[in-house]
Order: structure tokens, then sequence, then C-alpha cells
């Protein structure tokens, strides 16, 4: 009979490149976020979507929090799911929705695994392994952070010289020219 802890080092090889921090810090942080902070989130509360006259709203708990499209609330609500502090969100909204159902697959991927692992086991074993694996999962999405608050932007952008013989206004002149 494995130990609890043994499970999660198990259930964390078996999973692999899809284990949910892994997602997490090699898709997501990778690229350009922004930081999205959850705001007191309840303990053991299960997200849902509601599409509402105005928007796509997630609700966790008694909390609901406006989302602009149905990859965003998808995308925080796994993370709702953990109980998350503050995520990051990939600033191009056409990368939400791929990253939303890997981090899905992943999360029901780890729960059926930890369940199938755990099948000849008492219901209280069961749940210590969930909560444990939980707790890992939660840490080590914390430990990797939420990204940026606001995503950066490059600034290489270049201001076309004026042509020769034309007037240029006072600020694109030269400085040299000028004294």
């Amino acid at each position: 009979m494995k130990s609890a802890a043994n499970l999660l080092s198990d259930i964390e090889e078996t999973m692999g490149d899809s284990w949910l921090p892994r997602l997490y810090s090699e898709l997501i942080l990778k690229i350009r976020t922004r930081s999205y902070e959850f705001s007191m989130l309840p303990k053991r509360a299960e997200p849902q979507i509601y599409h509402t006259l105005l928007g796509v709203e997630l609700k966790v708990g008694r909390r609901r929090m406006l989302c602009p499209d149905l990859a965003t609330a998808r995308y925080l609500a796994v993370f709702a799911r953990l109980g998350s502090q503050a995520v990051a969100i990939p600033y191009d909204i056409t990368k939400i929705s791929l990253v939303a159902d890997e981090l899905e697959r992943s999360w029901h991927r780890m729960l059926l695994l930890a369940d199938s692992m755990t099948t000849d086991r008492t219901l209280a074993f069961r749940t210590r392994v969930r909560k444990l694996l939980i707790a890992k999962v939660l840490a080590e999405i914390a430990a990797a952070g939420p990204g940026p608050r606001i995503p950066e932007f490059k600034q290489s952008t270049r201001q076309r010289e004026p042509r020769k013989g034309t007037k240029c206004t006072k600020e694109f002149q030269d400085p040299e020219e000028s004294a």
C-alpha cells in the first residue's frame, strides 16, 4: 500500500507534460500575459458559468465575475476550482480558448488518475489524496507567480525622418539644427 505522498508523485509522473503547473509555466507564462486577482473566493465552491444579457459571468460561491467571453470564463474557472489568489491570463484572446482546453483536460485527467489509483482505499484516504493533490498544484502555481500586472509592450517603433527640403515641426526637429 502506497502512502499519499507516493501517490502524488506517481500522479505527477504519469501526467508528464500535461501536469497542470507545468502547462501553466510553459504555455502561459512564456507568452505575454496580464495578471488577474480573485477577490476573496470561498473555499470549496464549484465555479459556474452563466450566460446573461450583459455577457458571460463566472460565479464562485456568491461572487460573480464578469468575463469578456466564454473562453476566459472557462480559463478562470480552472484556477477558481484550485482556490488560486492570482493567475496570469494570456493577453492574446485567440490563445485563451486553446489554453483553457488544455488546462481543463489536465484538471480532469489529474482527478481521474487520483480516483483510479485509490479505488481500493477508504473514502477518507481518497479525499485526503485529492486535497493534497490540489494543494500541491496550487502551491506550484503560486510559486510560478501571476505574471506582470500590465502586459509588456515593445516600444521599438521608429519615427521616419522628414525628407530633406520639407519643413517639420519643432518637436521633430533635430536639436543640433535649432542651436
